[in-house]
């Protein structure tokens, strides 16, 4: 599955192949349309329908707007709020088939003086937050 991306354009511009036709995507204006939340949960009733396998979440921090998130080396306007990645991140790893999380592309070089780092620290903390209270 694929979530909250908005380079479709730029990747056919570039040559790249286009997501496979069997893979569900929904992109940042789909995930705008329902709202985080209810496309979050809807993305993960995907995932979970059918199979007790679980699924892992890798996040690519560049799905975020590159307003908050410049620490990456692939750039582009728009993308998810803080807020909107807490609420995705903490409806996917709520779930208990969540088995696994990573985070990927953020590149410390560009955030000297770690505040974006923080930042996504405490977006991170409080969506694994949501794990822990649904265990509880």
């Amino acid at each position: 599955m694929a979530f909250g991306f908005r380079d479709t354009e730029e990747s056919a511009q570039a040559g790249m192949q286009p997501l496979p036709a069997e893979l569900h995507a929904v992109d940042l204006d789909g995930v705008r349309a329902s709202g985080a939340a209810t496309a979050a949960r809807r993305a993960v009733d995907r995932l979970t329908a059918g199979t007790s396998t679980g699924f892992w979440v890798h996040l690519d921090v560049d799905v975020l707007d590159d307003a908050i998130m410049p620490a990456v080396d692939y750039r582009q306007p728009g993308g998810l709020t803080w807020a909107e990645l807490e609420s995705v991140l903490s409806t996917a790893l709520g779930d208990p088939a969540a088995v696994g999380l990573d985070v990927t592309i953020f590149n410390p070089r560009l955030d000297p003086d770690g505040t974006i780092a923080a930042r996504l620290a405490e977006c991170l903390r409080r969506a694994l937050s949501a794990r822990a209270e649904a265990a509880a």
